[in-house]
């Protein structure tokens, strides 16, 4: 069963859906059961910062040193969702952009997740 704003990668294809009406059928992609993505809760690499870091009231980056933004490593977006999961907030970025987002909405918010094309989904709480 599916839950409310889990994430899910197809190992086929690479497609990522997010669910926003979890359901009790399973996600197929590519023909095959789609993986659930559960997100790191602290940087295990030793090198590049991963965890999402509230920097002040309106403003997330990636890494306590900023993530390395290149073609071959880069992160894909970043997502701010508040505690009851009624309001979300994510940001896309280029490969030339930094790892920053600027909250836009003035709701609590508690969780960031970001996207890593390598390392995959990582979770930051303030």
């Amino acid at each position: 069963m599916t839950q409310k704003l889990d994430f899910y990668r197809c190992s086929v294809c690479g497609n990522i859906v997010q669910v926003f009406h979890a359901g009790a059928g399973e996600l197929v992609c590519c023909e095959k059961p789609m993986e659930k993505l559960v997100p790191f809760t602290q940087d295990q690499e030793k090198q590049e910062k991963h965890v999402p870091i509230f920097t002040g009231f309106n403003e997330i980056q990636v890494g306590s040193d900023l993530h390395p933004m290149t073609e071959e490593h880069h992160i894909e977006f970043i997502q701010c969702i508040s505690p009851d999961k009624k309001h979300i907030e994510t940001r896309f970025l280029d490969k030339t952009e930094e790892p920053k987002m600027k909250l836009c909405g003035n709701f609590e918010h508690n969780c960031a997740l970001e996207y890593c094309n390598i390392h995959g989904l990582w979770e930051g709480r303030n």
